[in-house]
């Protein structure tokens, strides 16, 4: 087989990732403000926002496993695309026309939350179907870099849409949904390079089967340092997550911003990630994906333990800036190197099993640090988040230890 390596093909399904973190940059900073004119405790704004990660923690794993298994004339990952996409962009563009109540509020949440939950592992599995495995910290890279500028067009441009009308964000991120849709549609390839089919049944049954086999398998001796790995994901994600979903609420509820300014200012943590994504990924071809996140998972947790201490915007723009480019050493390791641990055949289920710890890190990240927010402040938000930093990174050096002594036991 020959290794191809177009960066036009690489570009055309970050288009997917482009809409897809446009999407959820945009709705994890302005749904907490929506929620909060109807709620006013934080810890329950964040339980909404956690079980809204529900859905996607059930189904986002059985989806993954179910593309690796189906076989159509659309290919493996396109049905899913098919059906997912335009539903969320109608879904999405019919919520800022729902907040009367909260109950109809949470309803079209929900529609929504299916709609992209169906369509967000297959999507994510376009780029290792497509692209060789010593080049996916690369091409990941320019991918992160693609939903790196669309969190800055949703934390810049759409947040001052919003101050404008509100409902614009939402019809012009549906727009640019669709618009992903028909490029990856016309685009990428039925039947990629380094995707193989499963030959077992192709149905839902059986890849609610092969997640249940493949989370056992984990916790088996030999695959201890895979299950070490994907827990440091789950632990540093309790962190991220909380951060990114209620850090809008931090700067309007302690610091007084508006909600412009502190859309804007965790635009900075964005930009900085688009900035470095793609030397980040260089940097993990080069130094190793673990070795690479190691660095990450010293360097964030030092600059979100500042943050409390801050109360000028400018330079609450400059600490979030340099934690971006943290967050980009770790985040763009962290899904190539799942994937390599599950192999050809096992791309969609690990692909599955990395969002099922992310999004359960979600669930249960935004209620956690919420209720600490509630107790003991709003400065209670960063150093939860620092502490679960430094934990992912005790758990991460041993799984690679772990993985390590079990290879060196097989030769």
């Amino acid at each position: 087989m020959k290794e191809t390596f177009s960066q036009r093909k690489v570009l055309v399904i970050g288009s997917g990732f482009f809409a897809l973190t446009l999407i959820w940059t945009f709705y994890n900073a302005y749904m907490p403000l929506i929620l909060a004119n109807h709620i006013e405790r934080t810890s329950i704004i964040g339980a909404i926002m956690g079980l809204d990660n529900l859905l996607a923690v059930l189904l986002i794993p059985l989806i993954g496993a179910w593309s690796d298994r189906v076989n159509t004339r659309f290919g493996k990952r396109l049905p899913f695309l098919m059906i997912g996409m335009p539903l969320a962009a109608l879904f999405f563009v019919l919520l800022p026309f729902m907040q009367s109540t909260l109950w109809t509020l949470l309803f079209i949440d929900i529609l929504f939350l299916l709609a992209m939950t169906l369509y967000r592992a297959p999507v994510i599995s376009l780029m290792p179907d497509h692209i060789a495995p010593e080049r996916r910290s690369l091409a990941n890279g320019y991918i992160n870099l693609m939903g790196g500028i669309g969190a800055i067009v949703a934390l810049f441009g759409l947040s001052q849409l919003y101050q404008v009308n509100s409902s614009y964000p939402f019809i012009v991120t549906s727009i640019l949904l669709m618009t992903a849709f028909l490029l990856l549609f016309r685009s990428v390839d039925r039947h990629p390079p380094y995707t193989t089919n499963t030959n077992n049944d192709q149905d839902e049954v059986q890849a609610r089967r092969s997640v249940t086999r493949g989370l056992a398998e984990l916790f088996l001796k030999k695959h201890r340092g895979q299950a070490f790995i994907l827990f440091a994901i789950f632990v540093y994600f309790i962190g991220y997550a909380s951060i990114e979903a209620l850090f809008t609420l931090y700067a309007t509820r302690t610091l007084g911003f508006t909600e412009g300014l502190a859309g804007l200012t965790l635009g900075f943590f964005s930009l900085s990630f688009v900035l470095f994504a793609v030397p980040a990924g260089w940097i993990g071809q080069k130094l190793g994906k673990v070795e690479t996140m190691v660095i990450g998972l010293i360097l964030l947790p030092l600059f979100f333990v500042a943050i409390p201490f801050i109360s000028t915007p400018l330079l609450l723009q400059v600490v979030l800036f340099l934690a971006g480019v943290a967050w980009a050493l770790i985040n763009v390791q962290a899904y190539p190197l799942v994937a390599d641990l599950g192999g050809l055949a096992k791309i969609g289920l690990f692909t599955g099993l990395y969002y099922l710890f992310s999004m359960s890190a979600q669930l249960i990240g935004p209620t956690l640090l919420g209720l600490m927010m509630d107790f003991f402040g709003g400065a209670a938000l960063f150093f939860t988040a620092s502490a679960t930093f430094v934990v992912a990174y005790f758990l991460l050096q041993h799984g690679k230890k772990k993985i390590e002594q079990t290879k060196s036991i097989a030769a």
